[in-house]
C-alpha cells in the first residue's frame, strides 16, 4: 500500500492519541500503531513527540502571532474588541490542540516550540484588562482569556446543539459582558 502522505497522517493520529491521553500519555508507539506504521517510519518524518507536538501547534501559534500584531496597532475599546473576537476565532479553529495544551499546560509551555505563547497570552490580558491593573479587572482578563478556549474545545464535544456562529457570538457577548468598560 502506498502511503498518500505519511507526514499529514501521523500528525492526524498524534492529535487523536494526545487528546485521549494526553501528551505525556502518549508514546511515539501509539502513534505509530494508530498511522498503521513503524516507529522507525515516524522517526523519519518526525525526530520526536516534541517535534510532532511543536508541528501541530505551529498554525495556532501563529495565529495566535498574527492577533498580537494586530493588537500592537490597536487602542482602547477596539484593541479589547479585536483581543475578544481574535481570541474567540482562535480559540474555536483549534478547539483539539487547545484541548491537548490545556491537558498538560504546565510542562508543556516549556517545550521549546511554545516558549512565547505566554508572553502573547500576557499580551492579550493586559488589553483586556485595559488600563486598570485593579485585581478585579486583571482576574476578570485572565478568566476571559482561560475560559474562551476551555468552552470552545468543551463545546464540541460536550453539547452539539450550538452552531459555530452561535458558539462565536455568544463567546464574544460574555467575554465582552464580563469585562468592565474601558475608561
Amino acid at each position: 500500500m502506498v502511503r498518500s502522505n505519511t507526514r499529514d497522517e501521523i500528525l492526524a493520529a498524534a492529535a487523536r492519541q494526545f487528546a485521549a491521553a494526553g501528551y505525556k500519555g502518549t508514546s511515539l508507539h501509539d502513534i505509530a500503531v494508530d498511522v498503521g506504521c513503524s516507529k522507525a517510519a515516524l522517526l523519519y518524518h518526525f525526530d520526536s513527540k516534541e517535534a510532532i507536538f511543536t508541528e501541530l501547534c505551529a498554525p495556532a501559534i501563529a495565529e495566535l502571532e498574527q492577533l498580537c500584531e494586530r493588537l500592537e496597532r490597536l487602542e482602547g475599546a477596539a484593541a479589547r474588541a479585536a483581543a475578544i473576537e481574535g481570541f474567540v476565532d482562535l480559540s474555536m479553529r483549534f478547539r483539539k490542540e487547545i484541548q491537548i495544551i490545556y491537558g498538560d499546560l504546565p510542562s508543556l509551555l516549556r517545550q521549546p516550540g511554545l516558549r512565547n505563547v505566554h508572553g502573547m497570552t500576557r499580551r492579550i490580558w493586559e488589553v483586556l484588562a485595559g488600563p486598570c491593573d485593579s485585581p478585579g479587572t486583571v482576574i476578570a482578563a485572565k478568566l476571559v482569556l482561560a475560559g474562551i478556549p476551555a468552552i470552545a474545545f468543551g463545546i464540541e464535544y460536550e453539547d452539539q446543539r450550538y452552531s459555530d456562529e452561535d458558539l462565536r457570538a455568544a463567546l464574544i457577548e460574555a467575554a465582552t459582558r464580563a469585562l468592565a468598560p474601558l475608561t
